[in-house]
């Protein structure tokens, strides 16, 4: 059973935060593919930049299908602290703080995995946030800016201290980027050095593979980033095979239709005919990339100029010579 704060669930799988993909309309749809936990994407603490159209999307926690999981990035731990306590006004039920994300934007303004440098930092955004809102707040981290500045375990116990519920641990440092394996016997001395609950990410991509990190780790929970994307049926493909051992089957044809139609029908609704249009094409296109045989059928779909096109084109991979 993985708590947080008063939101349990014998799910060990999270959904994690990832910019340009786990939307509210892919969340949702995770969700109903049978995912309990997922992240928001991240959403900067600058309030002066919340009115873009990105950031008003990012900010719409109502009707969550979910547990509203909204992440957070920033440097100044007052201004951290105020958009936690707006977001929760807008919905959020767990705030996480980002200190892992590796991208040059977020780390070039002293955010992400930049903060890790500054441990004295890092304890006076936690206790900010922790003390401005009532909801759980957790924290997402790597191993240490490079291989040479490893600090997780001291970044582990300030968390733990500072009141932070949940820790979750990208196994490679921020130089490290998304190359090279990751080093889950590293994650495993975190999670050896405190009592919260601990989540391992990094380079999980199949079932067995998240039953062999929990192994190696010892933590509590996994979380599933890249290898997501285009499949959101994977999170709970993997809680099932954690908790009873089974193997959930891939989805067929129809059933990835099926998905498809909804999704982009979801993702019309919630970003408009324009956006929707655009942000379509690349989950579809993420999802195709899974089917043999639709390379074509992406490609007229990266075209399509209108939503009645995306949905005759989802139609038709029932028609495609793979499909028996």
């Amino acid at each position: 059973m993985l708590s947080i704060g008063p939101y349990s669930s014998t799910s060990r799988v999270i959904v994690a935060p990832m910019a340009g993909v786990t939307d509210k309309p892919f969340r949702d749809l995770c969700h109903r593919l049978g995912s309990f936990w997922s992240v928001s994407e991240m959403v900067t603490s600058n309030q002066q930049l919340w009115e873009t159209s990105k950031s008003r999307h990012r900010l719409d926690h109502t009707l969550e299908t979910g547990v509203s999981w909204v992440q957070l990035a920033g440097a100044d731990p007052g201004q951290v602290a105020q958009a936690a306590a707006v977001n929760v006004e807008l919905g959020a039920q767990i705030i996480d703080i980002n200190m892992g994300c590796p991208a040059k934007k977020v780390c070039n303004k002293a955010a992400g995995s930049a903060l890790l440098r500054d441990e004295r930092l890092v304890a006076d955004i936690l206790a900010a946030v922790i003390d401005s809102v009532e909801v759980p707040v957790t924290l997402k981290i790597r191993l240490g800016w490079s291989p040479d500045e490893i600090n997780a375990r001291s970044i582990a116990a300030i968390a733990e201290s500072e009141g932070i519920s949940l820790l979750t641990v990208h196994g490679r440092t921020r130089a490290c980027r998304f190359s090279g394996s990751v080093d889950y016997e590293a994650i495993a001395a975190v999670k050896e050095i405190v009592s919260i609950p601990v989540v391992a990410n990094g380079d999980i991509l199949t079932p067995h593979q998240a039953k062999e990190v929990l192994d190696i780790t010892g933590c509590d929970a996994v979380m599933i980033g890249r290898a997501a994307q285009g499949k959101p049926w994977l999170p709970a493909q993997i809680d099932q095979y954690l908790e009873f051992g089974t193997m959930k089957p891939e989805p067929s044809l129809d059933e990835i239709r099926e998905l498809l139609s909804s999704q982009v029908q979801a993702l019309h609704e919630f970003y408009g005919q324009h956006l929707g249009l655009r942000i379509a094409r690349k989950h579809v296109g993420w999802t195709l990339d899974q089917v043999a045989g639709s390379a074509a059928l992406k490609q007229r779909f990266n075209r399509a100029e209108s939503a009645a096109v995306q949905f005759e084109l989802i139609d038709q991979l029932g028609t495609l010579p793979t499909a028996a």
